[in-house]
């Protein structure tokens, strides 16, 4: 069994408040355009966390009951992206209004799954896998043919784009390591942007401009795996020598998907404790 701890790490103090502690599996937070509060996933649906009243307040999907933590609502507060398997066996990616009403599926191929948006909306981005092969894909908002961006071998995963439109940060093994890269939206000018011995996934830049945060595994880590000791890293927007910020046991579910609050001082992440049983 194992307790999840929601919390929010400010930047400025260097410390992180516990939001809400849960006795249930919960995953990937998001912050909400309005800054009001956080968006987390469990048991295959999604919750919203008021930061003024937390606590895990069910949000309506339709049918849609088996999500996993690729989920995501849009800079502009309009639209609300989630992955699920509900209808089919493998991850689809589904966009919904963020006010609520039915959920429509963007791509025709599976499985996809969500990790970011462009700055105006128009556009989702997400790792895939098409024709044997892991792909960063994007896909219009109003619907339409997806357009994958970089493939070829090795695992490629977690692409966030950057606040101005300019690169694409994602991470990938293609160097040997699983580390993080960043590319240019329409596929170019490909840049290898950390080489240490840490397992690194999950690149968020930060709404700002500033600042790239991601998660590093221990060296010889496979894959994303839960429950294990992990630290979250910080360094500048445009590459250069990262620091640790926190230590904590997690991992898989602890940092996603889009963290940061709207001014890009805060982020929000989970934490993990078993609980005997």
């Amino acid at each position: 069994m194992i307790r999840s701890e929601l919390a929010v790490f400010d930047l400025a103090s260097g410390q992180a408040t516990i939001v809400l502690t849960s006795e249930r599996l919960i995953e990937a937070p998001n912050w909400l355009p309005d800054g009001q509060g956080l968006l987390v996933n469990g048991g295959g649906q999604l919750y919203r966390v008021p930061l003024a009243n937390p606590a895990l307040q069910p949000f309506d999907t339709g049918r849609h009951r088996a999500l996993n933590n690729d989920h995501g609502p849009s800079p502009d507060g309009h639209w609300l992206a989630f992955c699920d398997k509900t209808e089919v066996p493998h991850s689809c990616l589904y966009l919904m209004p963020a006010a609520g009403g039915p959920p429509r599926r963007l791509t025709a191929q599976t499985p996809s799954w969500f990790h970011g948006w462009s700055p105006d909306s128009r556009h989702l981005i997400y790792a895939a896998v098409r024709s044997g092969a892991f792909a960063i894909c994007t896909i219009p908002a109003a619907g339409g043919a997806e357009r994958c961006i970089f493939t070829g071998p090795g695992h490629h995963d977690g692409p966030e784009m950057t606040p101005d439109g300019q690169w694409v940060w994602f991470n990938s093994d293609r160097g040997g390591s699983m580390q993080l890269w960043r590319i240019r939206p329409d596929g170019s000018d490909i840049e290898q942007m950390t080489n240490d011995a840490l397992v690194n996934w999950f690149p968020h830049p930060s709404p700002c401009g500033r600042h790239l945060l991601y998660l590093a595994y221990a060296p010889g880590t496979l894959n994303h795996p839960r429950e294990c000791n992990v630290t979250l890293r910080l360094m500048p927007a445009g590459g250069g020598e990262p620091r640790a910020l926190l230590s904590l046991f997690g991992g898989q579910g602890s940092l996603n998907v889009p963290c940061w609050s709207p001014d890009g001082r805060r982020f929000a992440f989970v934490r993990y404790h078993p609980v005997p049983g």
